[in-house]
């Protein structure tokens, strides 16, 4: 292992990875609250979740360049402080009774969770370069481990009642001194000469990776399996609550089980990888997905929609993460072959939010989820048709990878 990547370093990056999941769980256990402050309509939350959507594409769009000219570990530092900005600014509007305060606020998070991802997804994937072995589904382990705490932190806030505005700002100020804290420990590796070179990222244009159709198909799985995951962080709790008849409290309690199935999917990933490669582990997340969200739309029972959450958080939890993985490895490029691969997931979070509060409005939020269960049904499709297509040269060298 190179000296400049410790354990601790490895530690802060882990850590690092937890805070933006820990801000994104806050507001979203948050939503019915929000939702009833503002007095809004189902279309109304769609377009003000648009807020998030528009700022993370923003920040997703703006990143490459950001990062080429200021360094991984700056933009990472400069968009998890965005994300505390962004709860303030959420604080306020509960304060102002104003969505387009909240819209704001949801602009300014989103920005800074897509600088905060794509420098992270990048040093990560330099890290993993580094030390010759997969992190990455840990390190998205970690960050749905924040989602696990920060749902305990919004289910408990939910049932003592405290005041949005307190609850927002006290996780802002918490977050921005922990990123403050760790940030200066967390490793530079892909600020390494060596590292710029492995990604290969100068001998690659854009219009040459639009052009590769392996990755193209990666690009179409990630952006459903980022549905399938952006789906349940912005509606999750209102659809428990509206869809299947739960109390607020209980609605918030099963977000955190959704959060709780990511968790477990993502740490317990490597080992699944290791003994059936990255293909199978796919496909097999993409069913789990596809069955679950039949449960969740289709099935009256409430105590078996609520159980079919955790199979969704399952399913979910580690298309993204594979996906990404998959990107950075299928040739040349491979800095600029995770930005596009993560652009097309935060594409799901642009049109996501709008097209599901608009379906919701009209046919309620469990018909609403119908078009995130097609896109992970056709997800497994592409999952298997990459391995037909490429063979199992790719499976091998992946499944080789993670032993």
């Amino acid at each position: 292992m190179p000296a400049a990547i410790t354990a601790w370093s490895r530690h802060a990056l882990y850590l690092l990875f937890m805070l933006p999941g820990l801000t994104l769980a806050t507001w979203v256990t948050r939503t019915p609250a929000l939702r009833d402050g503002l007095q809004a309509s189902t279309e109304q939350m769609g377009m003000i979740l648009f807020g998030f959507s528009t700022g993370a594409m923003l920040g997703i769009l703006s990143a490459g360049r950001m990062i080429t000219r200021h360094g991984a570990n700056r933009m990472l530092r400069l968009g998890l402080l965005g994300l505390s900005g962004g709860l303030c600014v959420l604080a306020a509007s509960s304060d102002l009774n104003s969505a387009w305060c909240a819209f704001a606020g949801l602009l300014v998070f989103g920005l800074g969770m897509g600088w905060a991802d794509i420098a992270a997804n990048i040093e990560g994937a330099a890290v993993e370069r580094a030390i010759g072995a997969p992190i990455m589904t840990t390190l998205h382990g970690f960050f749905s481990l924040g989602t696990l705490v920060g749902a305990l932190i919004g289910m408990a806030m939910t049932a003592v009642e405290v005041p949005l505005d307190m609850h927002l700002l006290a996780l802002a100020g918490l977050s921005a001194a922990a990123t403050l804290v760790l940030i200066g420990q967390a490793p530079r590796a892909s600020e390494q000469p060596d590292a710029q070179q492995a990604s290969g990222a100068e001998d690659v244009h854009w219009a040459a990776l639009i052009k590769d159709r392996r990755l193209l198909l990666i690009c179409l799985v990630v952006l459903a399996m980022a549905l399938a995951e952006g789906a349940a962080n912005d509606w999750l709790p209102l659809l428990m609550i509206d869809g299947h008849g739960f109390a607020q409290t209980t609605g918030t309690l099963i977000y955190m089980v959704f959060t709780l199935g990511m968790t477990l999917g993502r740490f317990a990933g490597a080992p699944v990888i290791r003994r059936f490669g990255r293909t199978f582990t796919l496909r097999a997340s993409a069913l789990i997905g596809t069955f679950s969200l039949a449960l969740v739309v289709f099935c009256d029972v409430q105590w078996v929609a609520a159980a079919a959450v955790v199979l969704w958080g399952i399913g979910a939890s580690l298309g993204f993460p594979l996906a990404i993985s998959a990107a950075g490895e299928s040739g040349t490029g491979s800095d600029q072959r995770v930005r596009l691969a993560a652009t097309a997931g935060y594409l799901a979070f642009l049109v996501g939010p709008p097209l599901l509060g608009f379906i919701g409005e009209h046919f309620g939020l469990r018909l609403a989820m119908l078009p995130v269960l097609t896109l992970v049904a056709i997800a497994y499709v592409l999952a298997s048709s990459l391995q037909e297509r490429n063979g199992l040269q790719a499976e091998t060298a992946a499944s080789k990878q993670a032993g």
